[in-house]
């Protein structure tokens, strides 16, 4: 009785987790621009563990301008979701 009880538990538990996981999923369940993305690379610019040189690397990076990408090829996602099997 006390082996089921303790199994019964870790399984119920498990269960628990996974709803909790799926729900967590199904809210962010979208594709991200890659403008987001460039954002998260200019905050590093902020860290103190970031050498000088490498922050006027990235400042140099994000002021280029794109050029022809956008006529050429379509807007890239930064992060396309891929748990849409997991979800349903």
């Amino acid at each position: 009785k006390t082996d089921y009880d303790t199994l019964h538990q870790d399984y119920s538990e498990s269960v628990d987790a996974l709803q909790r996981a799926i729900a967590v999923l199904k809210q962010q369940s979208h594709d991200r621009k890659q403008a987001a993305s460039l954002v998260q690379v200019s905050a590093l610019k902020e860290l103190a563990l970031i050498p000088e040189s490498a922050k006027k690397t990235l400042d140099a990076f994000l002021q280029q301008e794109p050029e022809g990408l956008e006529v050429s090829a379509p807007e890239a996602h930064g992060y396309e979701f891929q748990s849409h099997g997991v979800i349903e």
